[in-house]
């Protein structure tokens, strides 16, 4: 299918908007399951095809399918998104796609798949012009465990990313986010019997208490660094001193430093209890998306709000890690949260408020122009 002719940045129908959002949140696709994330992942890519004119390539992963559009030439600009929500299969049964004037809501609506239909309508908007391309996984809430290599080599490939992750309250745009680490911490002591002889157990459990509030202690606020011990289990019966216990630990950092700090830190913890033993082992990281990978694109982003007329509030930092912190990991200038503004992500209830994203739709489809008149190198 030829793309559309050019158009003007304002010239946005707000019912084939609401139309490709209903239809992609009207397919349940909770990351574990592939088989709904695949069908989602179906509508997006022939919803891409009549809005742009454009064929994805799929990309199958470890079971899990993503869709790549690429440019004909170089990809100037590349669109990354995800059609994965956090809800499971049955919600829509109790919590149907409703518009209420203003007020759109749905399960997925806001994160994040009214923003991937802001991608298609903004590209169309501007009359499909090479260069752009766009990226859709379907692990994104679960870490991007088999996605995560494939946004990396598209985002070397490519100039800039704009990441279609919801916006911060009032359609702020997130111009940092924090890196994320996972570790898990496994402690070992000795089994003994509670009752006749717990003198010849090591207590694993107490070696914990121990270890956790000494976890917690290396985190450093003045520079917003958290550290969160979160899940925790020990012991085997009520009788028994344990002899093993385990727990988790978020550490969240704007700064790579910080996260290497923090790395070594947990590394090299210690046992406080004669016999117990410490061992940390990193699950992963999401490099942070820091603010000088994104300040030459909010620059041009505010040049473009101001032409338009739009007031947003000033950009934002995110505790939460998305595939921009990937993209910005290479080397890639990266810009976040130019997705749909509304409220409640992983939240009962979620929503968007569809003027002031029909809206946003306009000042991404403006940058995205922008970036392509005016070279985004």
């Amino acid at each position: 299918m030829a793309a559309a002719p050019p158009r003007d940045v304002d010239d946005l129908d707000a019912n084939a908007f609401l139309s490709d959002t209903a239809d992609l949140v009207a397919i349940e696709s909770p990351t574990a399951d592939l088989a709904g994330c695949a069908a989602a992942l179906d509508r997006f890519v022939a919803l891409a095809a009549e809005r742009t004119g454009r064929r994805a390539e799929l990309v199958t992963v470890g079971g899990c399918r993503h869709a790549l559009i690429r440019p004909e030439g170089p990809t100037k600009v590349l669109l990354l998104g995800h059609v994965d929500t956090v809800w499971p299969l049955g919600t829509l049964a109790r919590w149907p796609f409703t518009v209420d004037g203003d007020h759109v809501t749905g399960p997925g609506v806001f994160d994040m798949k009214a923003g991937l239909a802001m991608g298609l309508h903004a590209t169309a908007a501007i009359g499909c012009p090479d260069g752009v391309g766009m990226l859709v996984t379907t692990d994104e809430e679960t870490g991007s465990s088999t996605s995560q290599a494939l946004i990396e080599e598209v985002a070397r490939a490519c100039d800039v990313v704009l990441v279609l992750e919801p916006s911060a309250p009032g359609g702020a745009v997130k111009h940092v986010r924090k890196g994320v680490s996972l570790y898990r911490a496994d402690i070992t002591g000795r089994a003994a019997h509670a009752g006749l002889e717990p003198e010849k157990g090591v207590n694993a459990l107490m070696e914990l208490a121990a270890q956790v509030p000494a976890v917690a202690a290396l985190a450093d606020p003045a520079v917003g660094t958290t550290v969160t011990p979160t899940v925790a289990t020990a012991g085997t019966t009520m009788n028994t001193v344990p002899a093993s216990a385990m727990f988790r630990i978020d550490v969240r950092a704007a700064r790579t430093d910080e996260l290497d700090r923090l790395r070594g830190a947990l590394a090299g913890l210690q046992p406080t209890h004669p016999g117990a033993t410490v061992a940390v082992e990193h699950l992963g990281t999401r490099p942070p998306l820091e603010g000088v990978r994104s300040a030459a694109l909010l620059a041009r982003h505010d040049v473009v709000r101001e032409r338009l007329g739009i007031v947003l509030p000033p950009p934002a930092t995110s505790g939460g890690g998305s595939d921009g912190n990937f993209t910005a990991g290479v080397g890639t200038d990266t810009l976040d949260g130019l997705g749909a503004v509304g409220d409640g992500a992983h939240a009962e209830g979620e929503h968007i408020t569809l003027q002031a994203t029909l809206d946003g739709t306009r000042l991404l489809a403006g940058l995205l122009a922008d970036l392509l008149g005016a070279g985004s190198s």
